[in-house]
């Protein structure tokens, strides 16, 4: 891509919200935009707030001089729902991000700039964070690919914190192959190989309790994709939900404190008033869901099996209208788990004709790169479904 037309059409198409602010100095290479989130040095980073100092930053996120060694260059910081707290990205501070596909509906979050960005071609590929499925649920939304890596495979210094414990950063791009390239470069290894033995298959799974509540589109392209496949025994998805709110409620709101004490009327109504859930998880509930994790973990680890992966859908529903109310739980209830328990996860489109369904492919505990193995070949066979259609 060249900088320069990247930049020009971004400012031209600035009503989809996807950046907060862009790089004019951006040299020539693989352009990448990233969430606001993240240091680059020389830009200023708000994590999509008024809170943080106004000074750019003085050095990159560890991921950020990884990128940049692997020969990529930052074309702007995307936007995000404020502090990473949210799943629609309506931003009151730097702007509402809009669906690429519909501008009248949400992207999702909180990357939601990240995906209008890699939607509008406004960027080789992207980098988000997630916490509770802040990457998933946009790639889903926008018909994108997104990657949640392994939890702990990188590194999230230089990264303004949501909940420290659960965060994590990763790639999102239009196709598995860029996504798995962005990878490689963030953690600054060779490139990922995606090469399979011909005629391979995956051994594929669905958990079994793991696909109610889904929208009638949602639910179409879901069994589309799925009806063939064996459900299979799993922790039930509640289990891990209930373990992974107090840790990320309590962990949101510890860093938040003084600003909720001092400057409380610089949040928006939504984000400060989740935050103010935190003050209400008891430190023994926190502790008790500390505790549960290295066990769910295991748990999901065993389920998994001798399967290569288990396909779960990414939300209830597709993209809804920008201001719909109570659509946090039908957007966040099949990503939350899989924080929790740290496994790597892929979103790919499934194959469909209306608004774009995501579904998760889970992989194995740090075997991120048979997942991406995964992944492509279920892109490749859905692409050429989609293509019959």
């Amino acid at each position: 891509m060249d900088p320069r037309d990247v930049l020009r059409r971004a400012k031209e198409l600035a009503h989809y919200g996807a950046y907060i602010s862009l790089n004019e100095e951006c040299e020539a290479g693989t352009l990448v935009a990233v969430k606001d989130n993240i240091d680059v040095e020389g830009l200023v980073t708000t994590a999509g707030g008024r809170h943080l100092s106004p000074e750019p930053a003085a050095a990159d996120a560890p991921i950020i001089s990884a990128i940049k060694r692997a020969g990529c260059t930052v074309i702007g910081k995307a936007n995000l729902h404020e502090y990473a707290f949210g799943v629609t990205n309506h931003n009151v501070h730097h702007g509402v991000a809009r669906n690429p596909l519909d501008d009248t509906r949400v992207p999702g979050g909180s990357s939601g700039g990240s995906a209008v960005a890699v939607g509008l071609g406004l960027c080789d590929w992207a980098i988000g964070t997630d916490t509770g499925g802040s990457i998933r649920i946009p790639a889903g939304l926008c018909g994108i690919v997104g990657v949640k890596p392994t939890h702990g495979s990188l590194s999230i210094e230089r990264i303004f914190p949501l909940a420290e414990t659960l965060d994590m950063p990763g790639p999102m791009a239009k196709d598995v192959r860029t996504a798995a390239r962005g990878l490689a470069a963030m953690t600054g290894s060779a490139e990922f190989s995606l090469d399979t033995p011909v005629g391979w298959e995956p051994s594929l799974a669905v958990p079994r309790g793991w696909e109610d509540g889904l929208d009638e589109p949602t639910n179409d392209a879901w069994h589309a994709v799925t009806r063939d496949l064996p459900r299979i025994d799993f922790p039930a998805w509640k289990e891990l939900e209930d373990a992974f709110q107090p840790i990320l409620f309590a962990e949101a709101t510890s860093y938040h404190l003084e600003w909720l004490r001092e400057r409380a009327d610089e949040y928006s109504d939504d984000v400060r008033n989740t935050l103010e859930l935190g003050r209400k998880v008891p430190a023994a509930g926190y502790l008790w869901a500390v505790r549960q994790r290295p066990r769910l973990r295991d748990a999901v680890e065993r389920a998994l099996g001798g399967h290569d992966a288990v396909l779960v859908p990414n939300t209830c529903i597709v993209a809804p209208p920008i201001g719909e109310p109570h659509v946090r739980e039908k957007l966040l209830r099949y990503t939350r788990p899989f924080t929790l328990s740290g496994h790597p996860v892929v979103t790919i489109p499934a194959p469909t004709s209306g608004l774009p369904v995501g579904v998760q492919v889970v992989g194995h505990w740090g075997q991120d790169q048979q997942l991406l193995r995964v992944a492509a070949a279920l892109e490749e066979r859905w692409g050429r479904r989609g293509a019959a259609a």
